[in-house]
């Protein structure tokens, strides 16, 4: 009988004992969900930036959320006092980080949610207060006041930030600076954050910014450190040499720099410091080398984003800007900027003829490097040293992968990292005939750069320096010769005249039609070589005003003359290779002095040889 009770109770309590587990999986699910939206808003997969930094009534804001990963589908949204906010400019991209940015008009005052939803469910949300509370501070005693700190969430935003700048860019696109790009409110989502005016193209607090190629990266992380109030700094180094790498010393930041005391004005001064201070030797120290801006990172496809700086072996430097995935139709690209002498700023796609790699024989050492992470310590700041960046939570890529690595296997990684699935090769072989038509098209500005200043200044001869200099100078020749341009044309050439022999020597790279032998794959591609090489084409102006069209099948076979036509003394005939004795050259109108043509003779093997001199 007692059993029978007891197994009554048992039966009576069931439906208590499911109604009590049932209310603890759903405790313990949204405790789950709380700690998965806690894990991302304190793990820096997640980073909201909100512009302009004080927010009125009736303005315009721009949001950007960046991440680790790519929330297909997610979608930005802004919940005001009365209801959801219409947005505009909406766009997506990169990976890693991913973006979302938009645009939404504050109507009013009062609370307002910013969220990342994805099927009507917040990821990550920041709260604002219109009028936003927040005044610019500043203080005598620095550049700027530093209010965060460098993390993955900031990093994530700045790689972000450069990806949006050029979302739409290609290798078609350039500008004559690189403030042409930041005083462009389509484009930069920090214009005017400051709201002083710094970025109107004729306000008088406006920032103007003509970096080189050394300069460009410095100048990209200290604009978005300034507006976002992060700290910033960077080493004095020396140039280095063959025999002994750049090394760095003092060490200059936000708080120490000149240009204090002011906000526009003083952060104009600094960049003019910075500019003067930054040369190409702070790329090119050693990869182990702590007392340095940069580290070197792993070649992966994480580590390789929006903002991560190139420098080459010859005192180059480009900084990436965003990688365009391979689909079933098109290749990937990796695109990158650089800046030249004269301030204009490019779009660089990754290939041999853009991107120089080498181990050997160079000074210091070349590679993919990251800006060290600054921190705040003490009341001062200082930039992370290798075994902290390698154990950091939020950063733990210090690697030297790249280290004496061979050239071949550094162009095959980063190359599969582009293009995952192998490629045709006939469609590889004409996307470096695109690339190389691109390289020419910016020369052909280069040259006319020259060629115009030698009209504008007649009788004027720009002075030619000797050696090993005539990479490294400033002043006009860094201006308007083109040494390390046609240095890199020439390794272009190089690349396309050995492609066909490279499939044959390397087929596991490529996507090879079945039934063909490597013979006939080789002979199809050499007449395609001769096909696209009839039909691209440039054309340049004569000095006689004429136009002159040159095939790139001309201008390969010209490749002796590109050794010696970097010189912009020359007439534009001669700075395009036209041969002895042709009507072509019958209509250059002026020579560089006799010394500087023997100069150049003395100099043409290095040229010959595809090497940079290194002294």
């Amino acid at each position: 009988m007692s059993g029978r009770k007891t197994q009554n109770k048992v039966e009576n309590s069931a439906p208590f004992l499911k109604l009590l587990l049932l209310v603890i999986l759903i405790l313990a699910s949204i405790s789950l969900v709380t700690k998965v939206k806690e894990f991302y808003k304190n793990s820096g997969a997640f980073a909201i930036l909100v512009s302009p930094r004080v927010i009125k009534p009736g303005e315009i804001v721009h949001v950007l959320v960046a991440a680790e990963d790519s929330w297909e589908g997610a979608i930005l949204r802004i919940k005001g006092p009365s209801d959801f906010l219409a947005s505009t400019k909406m766009r997506r991209g990169g990976g890693p980080p991913f973006w979302w940015s938009a645009d939404f008009k504050i109507p009013e005052l009062g609370a307002y949610t910013i969220s990342l939803m994805k099927q009507g469910k917040s990821l990550v949300s920041k709260q604002l207060t219109v009028p936003s509370p927040e005044i610019l501070r500043g203080r005598a005693k620095a550049v700027w006041e530093t209010e965060r700190e460098w993390t993955r969430a900031t990093d994530n935003l700045y790689s972000a930030w450069i990806d949006a700048l050029f979302h739409d860019a290609d290798e078609r696109s350039s500008w004559k600076s690189l403030d042409e790009i930041t005083q462009d409110p389509q484009r930069n989502i920090l214009y005017n954050h400051l709201g002083l005016s710094e970025d109107d193209k004729s306000g008088k607090n406006s920032i103007e910014m003509r970096p080189d190629c050394a300069d460009n990266p410095y100048f990209l992380r200290a604009y978005f450190a300034w507006k976002l109030r992060l700290p910033f700094g960077f080493h004095e180094c020396t140039r280095g040499s063959l025999r002994r790498a750049p090394e760095c010393e003092r060490w200059i930041s936000n708080i120490s720099g000149p240009g204090k005391a002011s906000k526009t004005q003083g952060f104009q001064r600094f960049l003019r410091y910075l500019m003067n201070a930054i040369h190409s030797g702070h790329a090119r120290t050693l990869l182990e080398d702590e007392n340095s801006d940069y580290y070197p990172l792993p070649l992966n496809r994480r580590s390789l984003r929006p903002g991560v700086v190139f420098a080459d072996p010859y005192g180059h430097t480009l900084v990436i800007v965003r990688w365009i995935p391979q689909t079933a139709d098109n290749h990937g690209e990796l695109l990158a900027i650089d800046a030249q002498p004269d301030g204009t700023v490019g779009i660089k796609r990754f290939w041999r003829g853009n991107f120089i790699f080498a181990t050997k024989d160079v000074i210091g050492a070349p590679g993919f490097k990251a800006f060290r992470p600054i921190i705040q310590e003490n009341g001062k700041l200082r930039p992370l040293k290798n075994d902290e960046i390698a154990r950091s939570k939020d950063y733990a890529n210090f690697s030297l992968q790249q280290k004496n690595m061979d050239a071949d296997d550094f162009y095959h990684t980063i190359e599969r990292l582009i293009n995952p699935r192998l490629l045709d090769p006939a469609n590889a072989f004409y996307d470096l005939f695109k690339a190389f038509h691109e390289q020419l098209l910016v020369r052909f500005q280069s040259v006319a750069n020259g060629e115009d200043y030698r009209k504008s200044h007649p009788g004027t001869i720009i002075p030619m320096p000797n050696g090993a200099a005539i990479f490294q100078t400033t002043g006009l020749w860094e201006d308007y010769a083109t040494p390390n341009r046609d240095m890199r044309l020439l390794i272009a050439m190089d690349v396309l005249l050995g492609f066909p022999e490279k499939v044959i020597k390397s087929p596991g790279d490529f996507k090879l039609p079945k039934g063909k032998s490597p013979e006939a794959i080789k002979k199809e591609l050499e007449e395609l070589l001769i096909k696209c090489a009839r039909e691209m084409a440039i054309t340049y102006i004569r000095s006689n005003g004429t136009k002159k069209p040159l095939t790139l099948e001309e201008i390969l076979k010209r490749r002796e003359a590109f050794e010696i036509a970097y010189n912009p003394n020359d007439c534009i005939e001669v700075r395009w290779g036209a041969p002895d004795g042709s009507e072509e050259l019958s209509t250059c109108s002026r020579r560089a002095p006799l010394f500087q043509q023997e100069r150049m003779n003395s100099m043409r093997h290095w040229f010959r040889k595809r090497l940079h001199p290194v002294e």
